[in-house]
């Protein structure tokens, strides 16, 4: 287990081990490239380019910025981790909780990885409605390797997610070669449309949820599944809740040992207790399914 200082304040329950384990979930993810317990990636921040890597040295994270601002590269990685969030709450409500206290035990330390960018939240939310965890993998290395940057570094070739004028300079026709559905393309296209131009952003939300997510959910393309999933990773509300996840869903039939997913009252039976933590319930959750 890491101790960290962020900004003057002792951070404890940060697991070098456990989320470098999540972000190992699949081969295909773009955006960082994992060498051994290190982690190199590079970030586009106000039109420049950072890079840097991640690892655990005696027991401490390291950020190691070869390239940039090591205060962007700084802020950047408290976002990605939520290293702000205090854990300790969540455990306390979790260890009395039937379903989460194994969960808390087995995976300690993990945080809820997030995505900062919101075009890549988005984007990543609306590729990922009605297919399988895989192919949606598949689909976002298509996009990010046709219409994002790529960054030559030592041996590696670190990728920038797609910026939203690209993609808002796209057709459809564009994008159906990658087997994006026309749908999805249509809703992609609509939202880097909305970024672009300014009329949707992180500052632009409203920073209560409800209202939040109904800005979102008035999009085309943008149901309570991919609102909550947005106000989840990307907008960091802890109370956000995408009860409609399939891989969520089938966490709680795991954890149940139930032949059949559970019923959404069911469901709602169990989060009653997690009212407050249900962003971090569901990451631990969905955690269960990599093991």
């Amino acid at each position: 287990m890491i101790t960290l200082h962020i900004g003057g304040v002792l951070i404890y329950s940060f697991s070098f081990e456990q989320n470098l384990t999540y972000l190992m979930r699949s081969s295909l993810e773009p955006m960082y490239v994992i060498e051994g317990n290190k982690i190199i990636r590079a970030i586009e921040v106000d039109d420049h380019i950072h890079i840097f890597q991640l690892s655990d040295y005696e027991g401490k994270l390291q950020i190691h910025t070869f390239e940039g601002n090591p205060q962007v590269v700084h802020d950047f990685v408290i976002d990605w981790f939520d290293l702000h969030y205090p854990l300790s709450s969540f455990y306390e409500m979790a260890t009395v909780d039937p379903l989460l206290s194994t969960v808390i035990h087995d995976y300690k330390g993990l945080r809820l990885i997030g995505i900062p960018d919101l075009f890549e939240a988005l984007a990543w939310g609306i590729i990922g409605q009605q297919v399988n965890l895989t192919f949606a993998y598949t689909l976002k290395k298509r996009l990010v390797e046709t219409y994002g940057q790529t960054i030559p570094f030592k041996n590696h070739s670190l990728s920038l997610f797609p910026q939203p004028a690209t993609i808002a300079e796209l057709t459809v026709d564009d994008l159906l070669p990658l087997q994006l559905s026309q749908r999805k393309s249509e809703y992609l296209i609509q939202v880097a449309k909305r970024i672009a131009e300014g009329s949707l952003s992180k500052a632009a939300l409203s920073s209560q949820l409800e209202s939040a997510e109904t800005q979102l959910t008035s999009i085309r393309g943008i149901g309570p599944w991919t609102a909550n999933y947005v106000l989840m990773r990307c907008l960091r509300y802890a109370r956000a809740f995408p009860i409609d996840d399939a891989g969520f869903q089938n966490a709680m039939k795991k954890a149940l040992c139930l032949q059949d997913k559970p019923s959404k009252e069911t469901i709602m039976s169990y989060a009653q207790h997690w009212r407050g933590f249900e962003a971090y319930a569901v990451f631990y959750l969905w955690r269960t399914l990599q093991a």
